[in-house]
């Protein structure tokens, strides 16, 4: 897996970080830290934003695995084109209708998480911060998708667990901020920089399917050989 994709999961963090903003912002801002000692309160939020990180890394840890053996040879290469052109296709339909697609069959599962993050909101103490972070890194998001998608692409656990891990560490300063320093971005400014999210996402699909023509580019589209058994060596002599 060249470096320069891994990366990518960084920088697709980062812009999610207003994305994330929007969407997670009143959950930072209602994060019960009021009652900390001072000298704790700056820990309290490294340590929430180190739960969902550390979800982030679990998800791509399972994406790995899953990828390890479910894209095997030429099938991961056809799953990385189908995938780019489906967020394509995606971002086409939401900018044409201005709808956003969500995963119907999970929101029952979603509304129980919603009622767990509710409940631990109203605890304090340091390890309730850290389960707040694991369980905010559950909660439906578009640009998560992306991101475990592409770590699934990678096909290796290494791989797919440090493409979310830098996921997770781009969000990570926009939201350490947001409670830090509270939410000072205006709603109209939110939403400028909300513009740039689909514009990343549509760079990560077109890498995506790039990668998979196998066009012999370096670091964007390598070229990978998938040999027959012939091509084995026969080590018996």
């Amino acid at each position: 897996m060249a470096w320069q994709f891994l990366i990518s999961g960084l920088f697709l963090g980062l812009v999610s970080s207003v994305h994330c903003a929007g969407m997670c912002g009143p959950i930072a801002l209602a994060l019960p830290i009021q009652l900390l000692p001072k000298q704790q309160k700056t820990f309290g939020i490294l340590l929430y934003n180190i739960g969902r990180v550390f979800t982030y890394s679990l998800l791509g840890l399972a994406a790995g695995i899953a990828g390890r053996f479910l894209l095997v040879g030429s099938f991961q290469q056809w799953f990385s084109i189908v995938f780019g052109i489906s967020i394509l296709v995606i971002l086409t339909v939401s900018f044409i209708f201005g709808k956003s697609m969500h995963v119907t069959p999970l929101n029952k599962a979603y509304n129980r998480l919603q009622l767990f993050i509710g409940k631990k909101l109203r605890q304090q103490g340091l390890p309730a911060l850290f389960i707040l972070g694991m369980a905010n890194g559950l909660l439906p998001c578009g640009m998560v998708y992306l991101a475990v998608t592409g770590a699934l692409t990678t096909a290796t656990l290494q791989s797919g667990m440090l493409y979310m891990l830098l996921y997770g560490l781009g969000t990570l300063p926009a939201m350490f901020a947001i409670t830090f320093f509270g939410f000072k971005l205006s709603l109209s400014v939110r939403n400028k920089f909300k513009k740039i999210a689909p514009v990343f996402m549509a760079v990560v699909a077109v890498l995506l399917i790039l990668r998979g023509l196998n066009l012999n580019i370096p670091y964007i589209s390598p070229y990978f050989y998938y040999g027959s058994g012939s091509d084995a060596i026969n080590c018996i002599k």
